[in-house]
């Protein structure tokens, strides 16, 4: 069974820093596309963060300078760095793998992230 498990939530004040992380198994990982989604109380599900096989990146324009995607193939694990971190930053995020048309999308669980004073 696939699994997607994000790790690294919590509560955090405004300006600080969490990295989080998604490991993956029982799929190939190194060929699919990354992601990092998050979804506020009362808001849809909002890309944040995006990284190719080849790793590539791509950010929201709200997160842009402030987070890092990164990923590590040999553990089978993507990150989120999320610095300078602000109240509108919190929401659920969640890991999410694409491998493009015909193949299965996979989506973690997500994990909490709180910024607050």
């Amino acid at each position: 069974q696939v699994q997607l498990v994000e790790s690294g939530g919590g509560l955090v004040q405004p300006g600080g820093s969490l990295r989080l992380s998604c490991a993956a198994s029982r799929f190939s990982f190194s060929s699919y596309t990354m992601s990092w989604y998050r979804q506020a109380p009362g808001k849809e599900r909002e890309l944040v963060a995006t990284i190719g096989t080849g790793g590539s990146t791509k950010y929201a324009d709200s997160v842009k300078g402030r987070f890092s995607i990164s990923r590590r193939n040999a553990k089978n694990t993507v990150y989120l760095q999320m610095n300078a971190l602000k109240p509108e930053d919190t929401a659920v995020y969640y890991c999410h793998a694409n491998r493009g048309y015909g193949y299965s999308v996979y989506w973690g669980q997500g994990t909490q992230v709180t910024v607050s004073s």
